[in-house]
């Protein structure tokens, strides 16, 4: 199973405003760059993570984005369900002839439950609390975007 685009920068994002100090709020922009992805995009990206509550934006001078809610509350399984589509085959009958008989699309739905089940064991803060190499990276690229 490979994750689209959309969910997979929105994890980075999450990872980066997890890896800043306590409600320090970074910018759109500060992590579009640092993965090397449209601003455009992060936007998009940004703006779901924050009507799902994972990410509080705030507007004005001092505004900016960071984490809405602690990293040890934050569940992978659960922001990949928000995020993802998670159909893998099209079984609607006018796409497939034989989906009144079809035993795949079980198969296929009991393989993304486990999948999701895996991935509810982890927290946020699972993926970035004591992880000193993420944040030896995150610091080495945020001094090279604003040098």
């Amino acid at each position: 199973m490979q994750l689209t685009s959309f969910t997979d920068y929105g994890l980075r994002a999450l990872i980066f405003l997890a890896s800043l100090p306590a409600d320090q709020m970074t910018s759109i922009t500060e992590v579009s760059e640092t993965y090397k992805v449209s601003r455009n995009h992060m936007v998009k990206i940004i703006n779901q993570l924050s009507r799902s509550g994972y990410v509080a934006a705030v507007r004005g001078k001092n505004g900016g984005i960071r984490l809405g809610r602690p990293a040890g509350e934050i569940i992978i399984g659960e922001v990949v369900r928000e995020m993802e589509p998670l159909q893998l085959v099209n079984c609607s009958s006018e796409f497939c002839h034989i989906t009144s008989a079809c035993r795949l699309k079980k198969a296929l739905h009991d393989a993304v439950q486990c999948f999701l089940q895996e991935l509810d064991k982890y927290t946020l803060a699972d993926l970035v609390e004591d992880n000193h190499p993420l944040y030896k990276l995150l610091l080495v690229e945020r001094s090279s975007i604003s040098s």
